[in-house]
């Protein structure tokens, strides 16, 4: 295991969005005192904000903005990327292509500034689709992203950018991490505009119904499709203990218990204690048909996995929208 120096500067590269906010609080609380956070938007739109860390809005598809971003870093976190839910992600390939240019001008001056480490955040979208064509989806092993065939847009240039990640160790020695992420969820994220994921949509329709007392949600698909959610303590937990492995390949991070999108309504109505008539959107974009977390790689790599169950994650997550769509309303 090889810890990084906490007084050692830290760039977290997409630190205004909802896994990159986390991040850069449990940095803060591991002691790290010389974080640099960077995101596109402007500082009033991050979803969380901390006064002990330098703070800079730029775009990091612009090689300058890179450069300033990355100087004098120990380690690099790359979360920035233009994503969102199934709905953003198949309505935007270009844009989703686009992010990488970030992930390549980060790796530039990774390799210019002798970085330490470089962690990227890649995607479960990475998978060869015809592995997921069933609902009853075994879990994907890391080898399952060949031979490849991702989701389109994003999850090429999440394919392609850990080929990168890849060769930029081969060549130039930068120790990367690649994590896979599996539907990342929690509180202090997206939970409405289009960019969210399944978790928070759910949440919000249901804590929407009870609110209203209009009790009717609207489901994409048949709600038969499958995946596992991850809550993002895990998520937090497996950044740290991947970047303090030796360990330089893609893996996943992500929850094993797959559910259906039934089942996810199904855990959301018992925490709100309501039953909601459901009407099935059967053009609404779906995604594959299953999708699940092999673990075996993160559990004999890093002696752990992914372990809060969707019932105790979606819970903190309800409770915070419910809170959130509670102050709209009053």
């Amino acid at each position: 295991m090889t810890k990084l120096d906490t007084n050692g500067k830290v760039l977290v590269a997409g630190a205004g969005g909802f896994i990159g906010g986390w991040l850069v609080k449990s940095l803060l609380q591991k002691g790290y005192s010389d974080i640099r956070c960077v995101d596109i938007k402007p500082i009033e739109d991050w979803y969380q904000v901390f006064d002990e860390t330098e703070n800079l809005v730029l775009d990091l598809k612009n090689p300058q903005a890179a450069k300033i971003a990355s100087e004098n870093t120990e380690a690099i976190y790359n979360l920035a990327a233009d994503m969102g839910g199934m709905g953003f992600i198949e309505a935007n390939k270009a844009l989703c292509m686009l992010s990488v240019l970030i992930n390549t001008n980060l790796l530039i001056e990774a390799k210019a500034n002798q970085t330490k480490k470089f962690f990227f955040a890649s995607s479960a979208c990475v998978y060869n689709q015809d592995k997921q064509m069933a609902t009853d989806n075994p879990g994907l092993p890391e080898e399952d992203a060949y031979p490849a065939m991702p989701e389109d847009g994003y999850g090429w240039e999440k394919l392609f950018s850990e080929r990168m990640c890849r060769h930029f160790s081969e060549d130039f020695g930068i120790q990367v991490r690649i994590a896979r992420f599996h539907n990342v969820y929690g509180p202090s994220g997206t939970f409405d505009g289009g960019r969210e994921k399944a978790p928070a949509a759910i949440c919000r329709k249901v804590a929407s119904a009870k609110l209203s007392g209009v009790h009717k949600i609207d489901i994409w698909g048949d709600g038969e499709q499958t995946r596992s959610f991850t809550y993002i303590d895990d998520t937090i937990e497996g950044i740290h203990r991947l970047m303090e492995s030796d360990f330089q390949d893609p893996i996943n991070l992500g929850s094993d218990e797959m559910v259906s999108i039934n089942q996810l309504v199904d855990v959301a109505e018992k925490i709100a204690g309501i039953k909601l008539e459901r009407n099935y959107q059967l053009d609404a974009p779906k995604g594959v048909r299953g999708r699940n977390s092999d673990n075996t790689l993160i559990k004999k790599v890093l002696n752990w996995a992914p372990s809060i169950s969707l019932e105790r994650g979606l819970g903190a997550n309800y409770k915070w929208i419910y809170s959130e769509l509670e102050k709209q309303v009053k």
